[in-house]
């Protein structure tokens, strides 16, 4: 950092706020988001009416007006027929715009809590705050005010600052582009975005996130009968749905090493991305294979640290998330059942369009299908990922600065496998903007699945590091 800003900053008093602030504060309330079941739109198709996403945006918007910054000017911004954004403000008194980004949204339930815990059961334990969209992200919008807060308490200097909290992120952002538009001469000429959605290899550094792969989702069906016959009658004559179901993945995938097979998936990994993921294995170690809680003797598909890396946020790789048409087990007769529907996550890499890859899939799982049974896909999802500019030296020089000043250990530089739509919105909106993405989602954290949880302390320090850049960017020149 530049001496101008270590010599105005006292990083101490800094911290010690943050960590009192994220105690007495900002915990409670997210121990009341926790509890509110505001499930994104894709899940909650009647969200309106149900009220929960606005209970949470209610919540964030009440706790934001409490905050002692003058001058901060917050909004709950309504288009007819989409999903709120909570929209903050703060003229600034140094050049450039800052955009903060985070949402309050949530995916759905999941099955697997420990006895005990649950989606909207809030949990502490040994200094994790357990429950559903703490940490992916409705900490985002309390972090980022609390460390404008804290640069404030110093009369610390910084540029123009707008936020958008949007409350439709685990759904595609599909709203964002819209409030986009519509906020597009008050959101003005964008410098620098900071969004807290992505993760961290470790809780022992600050973790920069260099790209996300982007996403092609949807539902494939296979229907073989109009209704379902006897099993010892029809088997041998009428083909079984699931068999041809799991054909048409062999289409996509090898389905015993899990590689996917058309290059219309695939892009070139820059050298770059590649370098820092050959570091982040080295510095992660078995760390980034034994991050997942594998059943009995089940094992990673690479042992090979970086290669893990690598695949995971720069590689194509199919998940089955959801099924249809399969009754429990203990409902189960001899029955041939009339259809399969399978509902398939396919991450893609960061450079390959979304719509396109999309399009791809539906193309090749619905060419000729086997025994002419009706087979369709029907897309829901596509995004396509982000790749992050090179990083302003500034930036790079801050970033540093700020993983050793309150972690004791240098920043790293890696990619992430899931997808934020937002970012590559912004990459179109805002071309020469520099990019601070990054997050509390580390080893077992878990998002989207059972046992989610939020690491405090490590949330403390990724705040104290928000304002020590917000602080670097006002001195970058």
């Amino acid at each position: 950092m530049s001496p101008a800003t270590l010599a105005n900053v006292d990083a101490t008093e800094l911290e010690e706020l943050i960590s009192r602030k994220w105690d007495e504060d900002i915990v409670p309330r997210l121990v009341e988001y926790i509890r509110i079941p505001c499930k994104s739109p894709h899940f909650d198709t009647d969200w309106a009416a149900n009220g929960h996403v606005d209970a949470a945006v209610a919540l964030a918007e009440k706790w934001s007006r409490d905050q002692p910054i003058p001058g901060l000017k917050i909004e709950v911004v309504r288009l007819e027929g989409r999903t709120p954004v909570l929209f903050f403000e703060l003229a600034g008194d140094a050049p450039g715009t800052i955009l903060m980004y985070g949402h309050l949204d949530k995916q759905p339930e999941m099955t697997g809590w420990r006895d005990g815990y649950g989606p909207w059961i809030p949990v502490l334990h040994d200094g994790k705050l357990y429950g559903r969209g703490g940490a992916d992200d409705g900490y985002a919008i309390f972090a980022s005010l609390l460390a404008l807060s804290a640069l404030k308490e110093q009369d610390i200097a910084h540029a123009r600052i707008v936020g958008l909290i949007e409350t439709c992120e685990e759904s595609g952002s599909y709203d964002l582009p819209h409030y986009l538009d519509a906020l597009k001469s008050r959101i003005g000429d964008v410098d620098l975005v900071i969004g807290l959605d992505s993760g961290c290899g470790n809780y022992e550094q600050l973790w920069v996130t260099t790209s996300l792969r982007g996403m092609a989702a949807g539902t494939l069906t296979v229907e073989v009968l109009n209704e379902g016959v006897h099993s010892g009658d029809a088997s041998g004559i009428v083909p079984s749905s699931f068999r041809i179901a799991r054909s048409l993945l062999d289409r996509i995938e090898e389905s015993e090493t899990g590689h996917i097979l058309p290059g219309e998936f695939y892009c070139e990994i820059p050298a770059e991305r590649s370098e820092q993921a050959m570091l982040a294995g080295k510095t992660l170690g078995d760390a980034m294979l034994t991050r997942f809680p594998f059943a009995g003797k089940t094992g990673p598909m690479t042992d090979n640290h970086g290669q893990a890396v690598l695949n995971r946020t720069w590689r194509p790789f199919l998940s089955v998330v959801g099924a249809d048409g399969l009754p429990a087990i203990k409902d189960a007769g001899n029955v041939l059942r009339p259809k399969t529907s399978l509902k398939l996550s396919l991450r893609i890499p960061p450079l390959i369009d979304g719509i396109r890859a999309t399009q791809d899939l539906k193309r090749l799982l619905e060419a000729d299908p086997p025994h002419g049974a009706r087979v369709t896909f029907e897309a829901d999802q596509s995004a396509t990922g982000w790749h992050a500019p090179p990083t302003a030296p500034w930036l790079k020089e801050v970033i540093g600065d700020a993983s050793m000043q309150f972690f004791g250990k240098p920043a790293m530089m890696m990619g992430e496998g899931g997808t934020i739509p937002f970012m590559a919105m912004l990459g179109d909106w805002f071309p020469d903007a520099q990019f601070l993405i990054t997050g509390v989602l580390g080893p077992k954290s878990n998002a989207h699945g059972p046992n989610e949880f939020l690491h405090i302390a490590y949330a403390k320090k990724l705040t104290a590091c928000v304002a020590q850049v917000i602080a670097g960017h006002a001195s970058r020149a």
